[in-house]
């Protein structure tokens, strides 16, 4: 297992993210007040964040490998983005985060619907560094548009992914504010998961978990489900309740 080869050879598709959180930072202040989020609590929110997503998640795959990294306790340090647990860092980020907006008095659905432009702009990020690094790569497939890719020619989810998330944030983009914040967040959380349910069947790299499912899609549906939860209870009027209690 040749965990740590190229340990410290720089990423250069990781230049596609950085450029991906600036141009969505940058978007994201451009909206800030309209949900009553300054500029600064949003700048701030967002640096406690990702500095809390890149540690937690170094943190949680150390912790997960720790018999690999006892025999080269350097690769800690790696900036290899392989060795990174997403989930564990997007766990670390949301508490950090959920205890700075508490402490500064930040309004929880208002900072995630100012935020909303930058998760968009992430995710088109997201999937071309995955193109650039030829990651996250599809199913063989006979198809005009298939890119020839680790000895065949495959769907190119990669780019499925980027622009389903282009598509969303242009849905999203001329989204007023209502009285009921986090309406925005939620429908991005949705559309990306409903997304997500399509893209994946393509995938050729999926975790597969009980009765052949696909790990993502299984996530994806949670997503979904949770999210129309959360609308409907928020957004449904009185009387609506009422009728339904």
């Amino acid at each position: 297992m040749k965990l740590f080869q190229n340990l410290f050879a720089p990423p250069r598709h990781m230049i596609l993210l950085i450029i991906a959180a600036w141009l969505g930072l940058t978007l994201a202040e451009r909206r800030a007040e309209k949900h009553g989020i300054s500029k600064d609590d949003l700048n701030n929110i967002t640096f406690y964040g990702l500095l809390a997503f890149v540690i937690g998640g170094r943190i949680t795959y150390v912790s997960q490998n720790i018999a690999a990294f006892s025999k080269s306790p350097l690769g800690i340090f790696s900036i290899n983005p392989d060795l990174f647990d997403p989930f564990g860092g997007l766990a670390v980020a949301f508490i950090v985060a959920l205890v700075y907006g508490q402490r500064k008095q930040i309004r929880f659905w208002n900072a995630l619907d100012a935020l909303t432009p930058f998760f968009a702009i992430l995710a088109i990020g997201l999937a071309l560094s995955h193109f650039a690094a030829g990651t996250a790569f599809g199913t063989p497939a006979t198809l005009p548009w298939g890119i020839d890719l680790w000895n065949a020619i495959r769907h190119p989810t990669q780019l499925y992914d980027a622009l389903a998330s282009f598509v969303i944030l242009a849905l999203l983009w001329r989204f007023k504010p209502g009285p009921r914040p986090g309406l925005l967040f939620l429908l991005f959380a949705a559309l990306t998961a409903l997304a997500q349910l399509v893209t994946q069947a393509f995938r050729a790299d999926s975790v597969f978990v009980l009765a052949g499912l696909r790990q993502a899609q299984v996530i994806a549906w949670v997503v979904l489900a949770v999210s129309f939860i959360v609308i409907e209870a928020r957004f449904s009027s009185p009387k609506q309740k009422r009728a339904g209690g």
